[in-house]
């Protein structure tokens, strides 16, 4: 079998965007700054016109997705379990049979994307997690579930490569949006201020 090297394409590529909602802020490290690339990571994905898939956990009591990222010429997905993998979005990805890849933001990563990213690769989709666009309640769980999913199969990635590796060339015709969308350097989100057994998490 020949190695998974997770070389990404943008023609069987779709981007999740998990639960990034009004209850969680406060509560997540960094949320601010996970809102803000979170919404690069959308904006990215319009511009590329990929698939896009939201969803939001219980939004009766956990409210909507965020003022700052604009799903609302998106299909959002309500739910209750701990995996974006609803019946409903899996028959959503029913209809989008050139997906093979799944880039995937937002929170908790200890939880909703952690079991997402198992349920993905179990189903033999190749799934790249944007770092600086997912977190927790405390860092512990946080850096530890990058280590699980990265244990798993999962790609653990920044916004500014995937994005950069989506368009692939600057010849791209999106490109120059693109570019646009990375002038500015995301901002810090802790990530290389963390340590697991003495060394950076990532």
């Amino acid at each position: 079998m020949a190695r998974r090297l997770g070389k990404i394409n943008l023609k069987n590529t779709a981007l999740f965007l998990c639960d990034m909602q009004e209850k969680f802020r406060g509560n997540i490290v960094y949320y601010p700054q996970i809102i803000s690339v979170a919404n690069r990571m959308l904006q990215g994905a319009k511009v590329l016109e990929m698939p896009i898939v939201v969803t939001e956990q219980y939004p009766k009591g956990l409210g909507p997705t965020v003022s700052e990222i604009d799903v609302s010429q998106e299909k959002v997905f309500p739910k209750t379990s701990f995996s974006m993998l609803v019946p409903d979005v899996v028959d959503h990805l029913k209809t989008l049979p050139d997906v093979k890849s799944i880039v995937l933001c937002g929170i908790e990563n200890h939880v909703c994307i952690q079991n997402t990213v198992l349920d993905l690769l179990e189903e033999n989709f190749d799934v790249h997690i944007i770092a600086d666009a997912c977190s927790s309640r405390s860092m512990t769980d946080r850096m530890f579930a990058f280590q699980r999913m990265r244990e798993a199969g999962a790609y653990i990635t920044t916004s500014e490569c995937m994005l950069l590796g989506l368009c692939g060339d600057a010849a791209h015709p999106k490109f120059r949006p693109v570019q646009k969308l990375i002038t500015e350097s995301a901002p810090d989100t802790g990530l290389l201020n963390t340590t697991i057994k003495g060394e950076t998490a990532l």
